[in-house]
């Protein structure tokens, strides 16, 4: 379904849905069923950056390898990673992922 996202080319299973749901603290019930809306909604409030980031880091690729396509330092890695799952738990964000959310616009 999603073989050429970004997502698909550092992790081998869809397993975003869990991983939405754990950091912005939403049960797996609450979120947008279709994995695609989902993801849909997940590309829509990150950065391209943000969204490589999110799926490397949540792939266990290394930090090194993280610095080095990014042209990171330690500090700044860091820095982006703590931003980006900061963003995951706003409000404005998060609440983007609901089946709510979706059925508004329909």
């Amino acid at each position: 379904m999603l073989t050429n996202s970004i997502w698909k080319q550092y992790n081998s299973e869809n397993s975003f849905r869990e991983l939405l749901a754990s950091f912005c603290k939403i049960s797996d019930v609450d979120l947008i069923e279709d994995d695609k809306r989902l993801y849909n909604a997940l590309k829509a409030k990150l950065t391209k950056k943000e969204l490589k980031l999110f799926a490397m880091d949540s792939a266990n690729v290394s930090d090194e390898t993280i610095k080095s396509d990014f042209a990171y330092s330690d500090d700044e890695l860091q820095n982006a990673k703590f931003k980006l799952y900061k963003k995951l738990k706003q409000d404005k964000v998060r609440l983007s992922f609901r089946a709510s959310s979706i059925e508004d616009f329909e």
